[in-house]
């Protein structure tokens, strides 16, 4: 399969070039021996050290402290070229404690599974209606709890085609790469996913393992892949970096 040429962008403050690149042959093998036997999407992964420009024609995984440092430097919602870009807020991760790999990790595979964020799978309703779940692969499963090392770097668990297929059975097969999920559409603890159900006029709604409240700080951030799909297409803007800042 023809692989994609992605760069792996350092933007931030709180992770160093050397930080980033040592990560980066996790995520490849990850992407090579993992991800692309399962969902038939390849890509080879180029590291873009802070003040460097990214490779012409590449889809672009920033790593940035949060979304409003994203803003602040031009990284907007497709890449300048008007291509996939995916978003890790470092920062975040470290203020709350958790693995920034296992985040870049998740953002990458999501970007190869769904990379215009417009995919999403039919389910029939018992009531007659319908829902649509979001083709996110990493959501159901993406607590640190979950992830698994390659090497010395833990990388997020991520879903097989399989779980957004409703006429699997239960225990019928592989549901995830660590074979946690028994069943299609089932979250793991701290898990979510996105649906939409129709005819109720929601729109994009967040489904929880947990059925937690909702809380402010579960809101999709501002240039996240959940607000994203929110917003009508003709709104995304492209990347204009202001490279001073870089």
């Amino acid at each position: 399969m023809p692989a994609i040429k992605l760069a792996v962008i350092n933007a931030s403050t709180v992770l160093k070039d050397t930080d980033v690149n040592k990560a980066l042959p996790a995520l490849q093998a990850q992407v090579h021996n993992d991800f692309a036997p399962a969902w038939g999407v390849d890509a080879d992964l180029v590291f873009v050290p802070k003040g460097s420009e990214p490779p012409t024609g590449s889809w672009w995984l920033t790593i940035l402290d949060n979304s409003d440092q994203a803003g602040a430097l031009g990284y907007h919602d497709l890449t300048d070229q008007g291509l996939p870009l995916g978003k890790v807020f470092a920062g975040s991760d470290l203020q709350y404690g958790s693995q920034w790999t296992v985040t870049a990790s998740h953002e990458l595979l999501e970007m190869l599974g769904d990379p215009d964020i417009n995919l999403a799978a039919y389910v029939d309703q018992p009531n007659g209606g319908m829902r649509l779940y979001a083709y996110e692969v990493c959501d159901a499963c993406e607590a640190d709890q979950f992830a698994y090392k390659v090497g010395d770097v833990l990388v997020s668990d991520f879903v097989y085609p399989a779980w957004f297929e409703a006429f699997r059975r239960p225990g019928s097969t592989q549901f995830d790469r660590q074979g946690l999920i028994k069943e299609a559409f089932h979250l793991l603890g701290g898990g979510y996913i996105g649906v939409l159900d129709c005819p109720s006029g929601s729109g994009w709604i967040q489904l929880t393992a947990d059925h937690r409240a909702h809380l402010y700080a579960t809101r999709a951030p501002v240039g996240s892949r959940r607000e994203r799909r929110r917003t009508p297409r003709e709104q995304w803007l492209r990347s204009e970096i202001k490279k001073k800042a870089r």
